[in-house]
This record gives C-alpha cells, structure tokens and sequence, in this order.
C-alpha cells in the first residue's frame, strides 16, 4: 500500500507536512510515501522502528523531466499502476540501498573482500607482509568516511552483509556431496609376491 499526500501548488515541501505522512503511514501500517505539491514528488520508505524512521528513496520535479533520460522514465514507473503491480518501487529502493555508500562500505570491510585486496597488493608487491587487519586499518581510516562508520545504517549494513556471507557458506555445505569416502579409508589391496626362491626354475646338473 501507498499513502499520497497532496499539498496545493506551489506550497514548499517541508519537513513538517512529511513527518505527518510518515507518522500517519506508520500507524496505518503503510510502507510507502509520496508526498507531492503537483509539480515536485518525493517517495519515501516508512521505517518501522523505534521511534519510527523514513528514508527518501527519490525526489523529481515534473516539470524538469526528460522523456529520452532512462531515469526519469523510471521514476514515473514508480508511480503508476503498473510499477506498483511489479513491486518496482520496492526493487528501486532495493537497489539504491545495495549501492549506498553504506552498504558499500560494508562490503569493503568484509573478508572476502578484504582478502581480495590483499592477493592484489601482493601481487604487486609480493615481497612485503600484508595482512588483512592492516587493510581493514587503512579503510577504517583513510579511505571510508568516518560519519559512514559511525552511523546506524552502516552497522545495519554490516549485519546484511554478514548474513548474505553465512547464508552462501551454508549453500556451499549442503550443496558439498556427502557420501565421499576420503582416500585414507579406501583398503588397499593385497597383492601376494611369490618369493624369489619358488619363481627361479631349477638349473639342471651336468
């Protein structure tokens, strides 16, 4: 479900008149916002939780948009009937969060990762000790922005991150074949050597 609030044209979008919306969706138990004044939209994703979040998914202007810019296109998808019917907000949101500064940071600091960047430095150095914690160190840092690691959305990412990890590792064991016997236990087989007295013939006397 969606919940549209319309202001009159012209009127600015706030915070004021967004926070209602949200508020109110929340207690409808509605996900989805969008909050217009006729010429500018914003979509926004109700949070559940405590106390309750929102999260802008995407804002446009009417008035500004291009038939031949795939984005916009997409955007308008959105809001129609049959956006909604394949759930295209919800696969849009989906994306824009896996591509989040946050979530991208996540998976900077996995060890997957992390151990791919180490077997590129080695590479390029392959006589200097490189350890993943050292990587990890440099990322934390120099290279992510540190109100990314102090925020909640980037600890929320983490955890995505972590379960997607676990849920492939466990794949990967109950894909693994299960009646493979290891080579140590097959029994080798006995072959009888006749000894060297018995396969010698006798040599005859002269």
């Amino acid at each position: 479900m969606i919940l549209i609030q319309a202001k009159s044209v012209g009127t600015e979008l706030k915070d004021q008149p967004m926070k209602q919306a949200i508020d109110y969706a929340a207690n409808q138990g509605v996900d989805w916002v969008v909050l217009t004044n006729g010429a500018q939209c914003r979509v926004y994703k109700v949070i559940f939780a405590k106390p309750i979040d929102q999260e802008l998914v995407c804002e446009f202007d009417f008035l500004n948009l291009d038939a031949r810019d795939d984005t916009h296109l997409q955007f308008l998808l959105l809001l129609t009937k049959e956006g909604w019917a394949k759930s295209a907000v919800g696969e849009f949101h989906q994306q824009k969060q896996a591509l989040s500064r946050f979530y991208v940071g996540a998976a900077l600091m996995s060890d997957s990762v992390l151990g791919a960047i180490r077997k590129e430095l080695k590479r390029v150095s392959p006589d200097v000790r490189i350890e993943a914690e050292q990587i990890s160190t440099v990322l934390e840092h120099e290279v992510i922005k540190r109100e990314v690691l102090e925020s909640e959305k980037y600890a929320e990412a983490i955890k995505a991150v972590a379960r997607a990890a676990a849920k492939v590792a466990r794949n990967k064991k109950e894909e693994a074949p299960q009646n493979v016997i290891p080579i140590s236990a097959v029994p080798t087989p006995q072959v009888a050597v006749d000894s060297p007295a018995a396969a010698v013939p006798p040599t005859a006397a002269n």
